[in-house]
């Protein structure tokens, strides 16, 4: 959904989202029924209480019977006390619903952003995905906790108020019902710049978020390139909008509350003339007039909770329509078809047939691409910046669904395997390594019960990690900051080697993954490396052509088409882009040497 179609979203959804936002309610049905019956126990209870002062007026206060007067006080007190007992029911369970859906909503909400394309995340800023999950679920909060059972109660009690009223004088009752129409013109027009206020405030609040997401994780760019000043204005402005957003709805509630208020008033003041009128020709008694100016405040006060629940409503229709267009996108697409694949026992056998691929439109990244990886070989990938290699690599794990062609893992198509079967055969290294809040062990490990502490320990001996982790307070223990920021460049990049080969993959992934260690590490690692990839199928992202000198094969990508393919021998013999990209990286290094 696009900034302008968050903005101005159409009115007719309104009903299929509240049809969605009522099947969250279907688990917790028997406390919702509860809550109502409560809720309308509570309504009669409270309007019985202007008929306690009609009668204790006209039967005792009028006639001076202060012993009779007693009685009806008791039961009165004793009516408030169940008032308040059946208020206090029914607001515990409603707020237990509430905060039950919202549980199961965020569920819903982040197990869904769990299978969502990598596609989708290039276009979405991480703030707004934290706004749907946060802000927006808790939006929707008041309107399970205080909305829609409410209206329920608003309801009840104005058609038991109605009905009570032309049964104390119809004449009044009627004058009453006059007024309606002025309310009901000004509620609709409410109803409808609120709404559009609160669609503009969601949107901008995630507009903040977004921004401020963003800003803080660049925050080192932003000092080192002297841009506070400038990120500071532009959050400004964006905040600025987000204030005038809100203040479209306070103005609005500012100008509605206090017109009511003055209908309410108006009406108030024609009773008590005309109903003074009807007290002097006997027509009508003084407690009467009292009760009936009682249910009058009464008949006003649900009106002015349904504008308010009608506030919540808009507010969570505003929110919801972002949470379900964000539970509407397509997850990753899985065959439905079952194959007899065993993905337990995967030999690594890769071979691209024929692969045509594209981001969008048909800017082909990867154009009519074959080639074919034997089991246990170990095999690098080159090329210049933009020519596909990191592309080929997200295809094999089909982050990316291919437009032609065929990829086969094991001599059958990738496409027949679940995503989770085909995933769990790989283990990944990237050159920006990410690293979740947790122990070191956590990190390796992934949470993967099958990998024990011993196996933990051993991964990260084989990559030369143990040296700085035992030195560390808690050793393998010990928590990491929000993405490893405590660590060293090359620590974290150390971890990645550990909790890929943790997982005991039958295929290797490294993409640019040396880059980041310096010469002595990247030594020890490459002997790590020479013996882990033994038996194991094993594909290299890299720039430093010196790191790949000894794989079984290499293949050159130039401009998303294989150009050569062959031992780093071979390639030198042909003198082709191969040499000529060794040639130019040697010579730039023995150009640095000699400046040094």
């Amino acid at each position: 959904m696009s900034e302008h179609q968050e903005e101005n979203a159409v009115k007719s959804y309104d009903h299929i989202l509240m049809k969605r936002l009522i099947l969250y309610t279907r688990p917790y049905i028997t406390q919702w029924i509860s809550a109502i019956a409560v809720l309308f126990i509570a309504s009669l209870l409270q309007l019985s209480i202007p008929k306690f002062t009609q009668v204790a007026i006209d039967d005792y206060i009028r006639t001076g019977d202060l012993a009779g007067l007693t009685p009806i006080i008791s039961l009165f007190f004793l009516v408030l006390t169940g008032l308040f007992v059946t208020q206090y029911v029914q607001m515990y369970i409603m707020d237990w619903i509430g905060q039950k859906i919202m549980f199961d909503l965020r569920r819903a909400v982040f197990g869904h952003i769990q299978h969502l394309p990598l596609k989708f995340f290039n276009k979405n800023p991480v703030g707004k995905l934290m706004t749907r999950v946060t802000s927006d679920i808790e939006s929707l909060n008041e309107l399970f906790t205080s909305g829609l059972v409410a209206i329920f109660g608003d309801v009840i009690t104005l058609v038991g108020i109605v009905i009570i009223m032309f049964l104390l004088n119809w004449k009044l009752a009627l004058l009453t019902m006059f007024i309606l129409p002025a309310l009901f013109f000004v509620s609709i027009i409410f109803k409808i710049k609120v709404r559009n206020a609160f669609r503009l405030v969601r949107s901008r609040i995630a507009k903040i978020n977004a921004y401020l997401q963003e800003n803080i994780s660049g925050m080192v760019v932003s000092q080192l390139f002297n841009r506070e000043e400038k990120n500071f204005k532009k959050f400004d402005d964006l905040n600025h909008d987000h204030l005038s957003a809100f203040l479209k709805t306070i103005f609005y509630f500012a100008i509605f509350f206090p017109l009511t208020g003055f209908i309410s008033a108006m009406t108030t003041a024609i009773i008590i003339w005309y109903g003074g009128v009807q007290i002097m020709t006997g027509a009508l008694t003084f407690g009467g007039i009292v009760a009936f100016l009682q249910y009058v405040f009464m008949f006003y006060r649900p009106i002015r909770d349904l504008s308010e629940k009608y506030n919540i409503l808009q507010s969570a229709m505003a929110a919801s329509e972002r949470v379900f267009h964000l539970l509407d996108e397509p997850v990753e697409e899985e065959n439905e078809q079952t194959t007899n694949v065993d993905p337990q026992h995967a030999r690594g056998k890769i071979e691209f047939k024929n692969v045509w691929f594209a981001y969008s439109d048909e800017n082909w990244i990867l154009k009519d691409i074959n080639l074919k990886i034997n089991p246990g070989e170990n095999v690098a990938i080159v090329g210049a910046t933009g020519s596909g290699k990191t592309t080929l690599i997200n295809l094999l794990g089909r982050f990316y669904n291919i437009q032609r062609g065929d990829i086969s893992l094991d001599g059958e198509n990738i496409k027949n395997y679940s995503l989770h079967d085909l995933r769990s055969q790989m283990s990944i290294v990237l050159q920006d390594v990410f690293l979740f809040a947790g122990t070191i062990a956590e990190n390796i490990s992934l949470g993967n019960s099958k990998i024990n502490d011993d196996q933990i320990r051993e991964a990260a001996a084989n990559v030369n990690a143990s040296d700085f982790i035992n030195v560390l307070p808690q050793s393998f223990d010990t928590e990491l900051n929000e993405r490893g920021s405590t660590l060293s460049v090359g620590q974290r990049q150390l971890l990645a080697f550990a909790r890929a080969l943790a997982h005991d993959p039958a295929i290797l992934i490294l993409d640019e993954a040396t880059s980041s260690i310096d010469t002595e590490t990247e030594q020890l690692i490459q002997i790590a490396l020479n013996k882990l990839m033994t038996n194991r199928t094993s594909i290299i992202i890299a720039h430093r052509l010196s790191t790949i000198k000894n794989v079984d094969k290499i293949i050159v990508l130039h401009h998303g088409e294989v150009r050569e393919v062959g031992s780093h021998q071979e390639l030198l013999k042909l003198e082709g882009l191969y040499y000529k990209l060794y040639q130019l990286q040697f010579a730039n290094q023995d150009k640095l040497e000699n400046a040094a």
